[in-house]
């Protein structure tokens, strides 16, 4: 008899007859494990297919991501925001070094031989924007397309929004609720260009919540049966302790740095009451228990004070939305050391709401009303603001709004803070995930050891931020990972 052996941690444990523990076997897989990387992953399989005795792949071409620099980086002349100080730092070089930040350096002094040197031209140089509440694989596609379309579909069309949203200066995104797994495993090994993604997978939804999409005529479930949505990695359906607590483990087995809790009602869910809670305490506490046994946290979509205190008092760290709050909630927010994830949800004659159906409409007109009393709530108690645009179901043309929400920001708060929020404070969001993050290091600041994610803008956006509302115009330099994704601005040396 012979078998494949079992992969276990790395190593394949030979079963009787099997050459899978070979060392040249160990070999083979380690170098091909070696050359899937960014430009080297097509090689890889070429290399592997060929030493398996495998046809031939003659004629594929790899994704055009583009290359790690093999020397060092000098963005020169430039006015630096880095994503604290509200001065700009005048006549600023920041010197690169593969991945990360290496040195911010004075003026003209002397740079590593070797150094490639992008002239920023007295323009602002700054961080990459992080927007902690993104949906990679639901922004880009109308409800009744995710919920109908075949899945490799809505991969492919995400994979191509990811792209869009790097470029539109956004370096890192919170995705709270989607399968972005393998979106984000296939960018961090360079096979497309994206952002960093903190993913949830599936949001965890009760019967009847804001994560259930099924039809009426899917009513009663069948004992197993699961609709598209869950099937796709999307929601996970749950009732009750135990299984909210099986589907959160599932999630963070996947991957996820944070789980997703649908604790109140929504706008474009068709059943569910704005003000209904969602998911007992014993429920969420069994979520959170979960994701803190392993290291991470739960974040939970919530509008009322009810809600709030409800996920606050099982444990939840960060607070999605809360558009409906009231002053004991925010304070509550507050003492809890909580997170408070707002967007800014205005009536905006530009980009008409995508939802058809009026109860959904007149429920986003109510989370509208409440976005200016919030906001005002959080500015006077000084809670832990992070900035996200959760743009839901709308099409490669209605996602540019995730740049027009960040100008919007300006309703409330002096540019230079909104700056702050989309970067160093988002930055400081994104480390609740602790020793689950996939990227340990500084995010959203320019200093020396944080990841060179870096943008270079026409104008002087802490005082203006409308200079990125157009960014495919405004743009100039896009750096992530220390790889130069858009360069408008040329190099030289």
């Amino acid at each position: 008899m012979t078998y494949l052996g079992t992969f276990r941690r790395g190593r394949f444990d030979r079963g009787p007859a099997c050459a899978c523990g070979h060392a040249a076997v160990h070999a083979l897989c380690a170098r091909i494990e070696r050359e899937m990387t960014r430009r080297g992953f097509l090689g890889g399989a070429l290399a592997g297919a060929a030493a398996l005795g495998l046809p031939s792949l003659a004629g594929a071409q790899s994704a055009p991501v583009p290359a790690q620099a093999d020397r060092p980086i000098a963005i020169r002349n430039a006015r630096l925001f880095d994503g604290r100080a509200a001065r700009l730092r005048e006549g600023a070089q920041v010197l690169v070094r593969g991945r990360t930040i290496e040195a911010i350096l004075e003026g003209a002094a002397p740079l590593p031989d070797g150094t490639r040197t992008i002239d920023a031209g007295g323009r602002v140089l700054m961080p990459g924007l992080i927007d902690a509440h993104w949906h990679m694989l639901m922004a880009a596609l109308p409800l009744p397309v995710l919920m109908t379309a075949d899945v490799g579909y809505v991969h492919l069309a995400a994979a191509a929004e990811a792209e869009r949203t790097l470029l539109r200066g956004f370096t890192t995104i919170r995705d709270l609720g989607g399968p972005s797994f393998g979106l984000k495993r296939a960018i961090d090994q360079g096979l497309l260009s994206g952002p960093r993604i903190f993913p949830s997978g599936a949001t965890l939804s009760q019967t009847g919540g804001h994560g259930d999409f099924r039809m009426p005529h899917e009513l009663p479930s069948a004992d197993g049966g699961r609709s598209h949505a869950e099937r796709m990695g999307a929601t996970a359906i749950v009732d009750g302790p135990d299984a909210v607590r099986r589907r959160a483990r599932e999630q963070l087995m996947l991957g996820a740095t944070q789980v997703k809790l649908m604790a109140g009602g929504g706008a474009s869910s068709l059943y569910d009451p704005l003000d209904g809670l969602q998911f007992t305490a014993a429920e969420m506490r069994a979520a959170v228990e979960a994701a803190e046994d392993w290291g991470a946290y739960c974040a939970a979509h919530v509008y009322t004070p009810k809600g709030i205190a409800r996920a606050l008092d099982a444990g939840v760290r960060s607070i999605e939305h809360g558009q409906l709050t009231d002053e004991d909630a925010v304070r509550r927010i507050v003492d809890k050391g909580a997170w408070w994830c707002l967007q800014p949800f205005v009536a905006d004659p530009e980009w008409p709401t995508n939802l058809t159906d009026p109860g959904s409409i007149r429920k986003q007109q109510q989370v509208e009303a409440g976005t200016d009393v919030s906001y005002g709530l959080a500015i006077r108690h000084k809670a832990k603001v992070g900035f996200g645009t959760d743009i839901l179901f709308a099409s490669p043309a209605g996602t540019r709004q995730q740049s027009r929400r960040l100008v919007q920001m300006a309703r409330w708060y002096a540019p230079v803070d909104v700056l702050r929020q989309a970067t160093s404070i988002n930055g400081e969001l994104l480390a609740l995930s602790g020793a689950r993050n996939a990227y340990p290091g500084k995010l959203g600041v320019v200093e020396p050891g944080a990841w060179a994610d870096l943008l270079v803008v026409d104008g002087d956006p802490t005082r203006d931020l409308a200079v990125l509302g157009d960014p495919q115009r405004t743009l100039r330099l896009v750096m992530k990972d220390g790889r130069v994704h858009k360069d408008t601005l040329g190099s030289a040396g």
